[in-house]
């Protein structure tokens, strides 16, 4: 077992798992207080890197795209005090923090896990009920419904019609921006036959967010419990949806439960001679047998259709 314990948190490798603890300290920022313990799986990461640095260094870990909702909602914009995959070391721990990152790198290599992107959440999100917001008002989620309240700052537009509160259900996209330098953010939510009406501050799906303080982050929270339970958007899509012009994946629809599944298309095998290649798709094959997108008979067709070919 590999640990690492410093003020910033601590992180400690099983052999299956990276489990995050933040730290305690005032200085820790509201989101990574929110977020609590991570459990990150061996199979969501794509690499680990330390950096050293002249008064400390940064541990970092690099996830595989679409593997965790928070990541997705932030889109690059969590501030690097916010990112829970960033451990500031103290100088005096870079031996621990190197052995970190050689015990995490050889998991990975054994483990042959490989650093594409992912077609499902490999992380759950945000524990519910989360909620989080500022600038006019707060956002809530319990699992089911959204709920947007507004405070004494919001426009009468808002105040005067109360909280807004919608099912998940309604929801097909949601999207999180971080206020930047002068220009405000908001959290925006999408609802099925209900466009986006105009500047957030008159939206009533809207959060307007002033970057006022840090806990105005925490808005973020509500936008990854949201996208964890929207489908994922990698996932495999019907025909029907196929057809639809693509779209970003907080704009992705909320249901496709009365949409049939398609049926999985083998990787194409290549040319006998690349047997590296050939490997890598038999674990690529494994992946979408254990993941349930392959029945036992679609799997064991394509197996043997690459074993031929070896």
């Amino acid at each position: 077992m590999a640990e690492i314990i410093q003020k910033d948190g601590t992180w400690a490798f099983d052999g299956d798992v990276v489990r995050i603890v933040p730290g305690s300290g005032g200085k820790t920022h509201p989101v990574r207080q929110a977020l609590g313990e991570l459990a990150v799986p061996l199979q969501a990461l794509a690499g680990v890197a330390f950096e050293p640095g002249r008064r400390s260094g940064r541990l970092r870990l690099k996830l595989r795209d679409g593997s965790d909702p928070l990541l997705l909602a932030a889109d690059g914009r969590l501030p690097e005090t916010a990112d829970p995959y960033r451990l500031t070391v103290d100088n005096d721990r870079t031996g621990v923090a190197e052995y970190f990152v050689d015990e995490l790198r050889n998991a990975l290599l054994l483990d042959q896990v490989p650093e594409g992107p992912v077609d499902r959440f490999l992380l759950s999100g945000p524990a519910v009920p989360v909620s989080g917001g500022g600038g006019d008002g707060t956002a809530a989620f319990d699992g089911e419904a959204i709920r947007l309240s507004w405070n004494w700052k919001a426009e009468e537009s808002k105040s005067t019609s109360g909280a807004s509160t919608f099912p998940l259900a309604e929801v097909t996209g949601v999207r999180w921006l971080p206020a930047i330098g002068l220009e405000n953010g908001h959290l925006r939510f999408t609802l099925r036959g209900r466009p986006a009406s105009g500047p957030a501050k008159y939206d009533p799906y809207a959060l307007d967010l002033w970057g006022l303080s840090r806990k105005e982050h925490t808005a973020v929270l509500v936008a990854a419990a949201v996208i964890a339970r929207l489908p994922h958007p990698n996932a495999p899509r019907a025909w029907g949806d196929a057809q639809q012009d693509a779209t970003p994946p907080a704009e992705l629809p909320a249901s496709r439960s009365a949409v049939a599944a398609p049926v999985p298309v083998a990787p194409a095998v290549p040319a006998a001679d690349d047997h590296d290649v050939l490997l890598r798709r038999l674990r690529e094959l494994g992946e979408l047998h254990r993941a349930g997108i392959l029945t036992e008979e679609e799997f064991s067709a394509a197996k043997q259709a690459v074993l031929k070919r070896m």
